[in-house]
């Protein structure tokens, strides 16, 4: 009998330690290590072992390997194709974490009963066969070939995958499966490294791509080790509030494509409906106008959106004024206070400002400058900006209005959205506002854009 081996993990971040120790060098936490069985005896090869991952690979030049055209499986889901870069790539293993309730499991159930010709396996460990049946009766059932299977012994599973041999495989969840190889509880560091290295290992010599869903920490944080989001080709979080019917997935690791990719679903009682254009739900329609609001023109990945800033001016009520930002950076916001302060002379460092993005996203694009500029003097001497101006420029620190990228699309879009005026920068060249029917204003300094916006 093979002796058992033993050692300790961080339960916060996944380190090894041979011996236990109170503080990880790793994140830093205490009391985090727990023991726990990393060999129970003899590995046993899955059915998926195959005898050419045992041979010992060899060296190649680099101009002799064989260039392969890139194929993508397309999905009925758009946005998902959009975030994954333009379609499934066979053989990838994507991770996809949220918060508990906000819709990661009925996204991916949707995609498993809409997904017609597609053979695609789903494995719960979480929910019953009749709870996932009454759940695809209220999405819409559509594809024939979706199997259920609830199952969270790994040795099961892959019996079931070599009978099945699906198209698609999804896992909810990946933290309630355990393996047989390691005596440890599910959930635990060994057990989820273990289960996602035999994913990954199925993936890549089967060619079929492989949806695990993972669960999120109390600070937020995909659960389990992070070398987990490393293992995989892709980290996909599914982001919003439950108590607003909006929802965003983004990407924050993708071999196949772009990280700025961004999906927006609407939560409906039939599952999660596709936001083919997401401007219209950014901006709040107001019977009358309101100070302290502008609309932006932004960019995020290849798709131009507007979206309505929200700022509040106020005393400063407790002596130490208060700077609080949702959904844009707080450190950007007092950089731009600081310019308004130095370069315009408006005395905003004894007032309280607050900064919201409408619609719950967070923007890092620098194209929102002079929007948040304007909105935080427009609720300062409370004048409402008119309905029908736009904006998009980076402000720098000199107070001068800069030049940002993809401007002609930018331009489109408001004006597809009905606005009559933009402003941006006079440096950004090549825009001929006879090609539009919407009115350019370029401006070179911030007191030009505040002259001309509230007169």
């Amino acid at each position: 009998m093979a002796k058992t081996k033993t050692s300790f993990f961080c339960q916060n971040c996944g380190a090894e330690s041979p011996k236990w120790v109170g503080k990880c060098s790793g994140c830093g936490e205490w009391n985090t290590y727990v023991e726990e069985v990393i060999q129970k005896g003899p590995k046993s090869a899955t059915p998926f072992s195959s005898s050419s991952s045992q041979r010992a690979a060899k060296p190649h030049r680099l101009n002799e390997i064989e260039k392969l055209e890139e194929r993508r499986m397309m999905l009925k889901d758009e946005e998902l194709n959009r975030v994954l870069g333009g379609g499934v790539v066979p053989g990838s293993l994507i991770l996809f974490g949220g918060e508990p309730g906000i819709g990661k499991s009925t996204l991916l159930l949707q995609l498993s009963v809409r997904e017609k010709g597609k053979k695609i396996l789903y494995i719960s460990g979480e929910e019953s066969e009749q709870q996932i049946s009454m759940r695809a009766d209220r999405i819409g059932k559509e594809n024939e070939a979706c199997f259920v299977l609830t199952e969270t012994s790994m040795d099961n599973i892959f019996i079931q995958l070599e009978a099945v041999k699906p198209d698609i495989l999804i896992i909810d969840s990946i933290q309630t499966l355990h393996t047989s190889k390691i005596d440890s509880s599910p959930g635990s560091v060994s057990q989820i490294k273990a289960c996602t290295a035999e994913f990954l290992r199925y993936a890549k010599e089967s060619g079929t791509p492989v949806f695990l869903i993972g669960h999120i920490t109390k600070e937020g944080a995909l659960a389990g080790p992070k070398v987990l989001e490393h293992m995989v080709d892709a980290v996909l979080v599914f982001e919003g509030d439950r108590n607003h019917v909006y929802r965003l997935v983004r990407s924050m690791k993708n071999r196949f494509g772009s990280t700025n990719e961004m999906g927006i679903y609407e939560m409906t009682g039939d599952g999660l409906r596709q936001v083919e254009n997401p401007s219209e739900i950014l901006i709040t329609t107001h019977e009358e106008q309101l100070s302290g609001t502008s609309i932006a023109a932004t960019i995020e990945g290849v798709r131009p959106l507007l979206i309505e800033v929200q700022a509040l001016v106020s005393t400063a009520a407790y002596g130490t004024p208060q700077r609080s930002a949702t959904g844009f950076d707080l450190r950007r916001l007092n950089m731009l206070l600081a310019v308004l302060e130095k370069r315009c002379g408006f005395k905003l460092g004894v007032k309280d400002v607050f900064l919201n993005i409408a619609g719950g996203i967070k923007v890092n694009d620098p194209a929102i400058d002079l929007a948040v500029v304007c909105a935080i003097m427009s609720s300062n001497a409370n004048i409402p900006i008119p309905a029908s101006i736009c904006l998009a420029a980076e402000l720098s620190l000199s107070g001068e209005i800069r030049p940002v990228n993809r401007m002609e699309q930018r331009i489109s879009e408001a004006e597809k959205m009905g606005f009559e005026q933009i402003i941006i920068s006079k440096y950004n060249k090549g825009i001929e506002p006879k090609n539009h029917k919407i009115k350019i204003h370029a401006v070179v300094k911030i007191e030009d854009a505040i002259r001309l916006i509230f007169g």
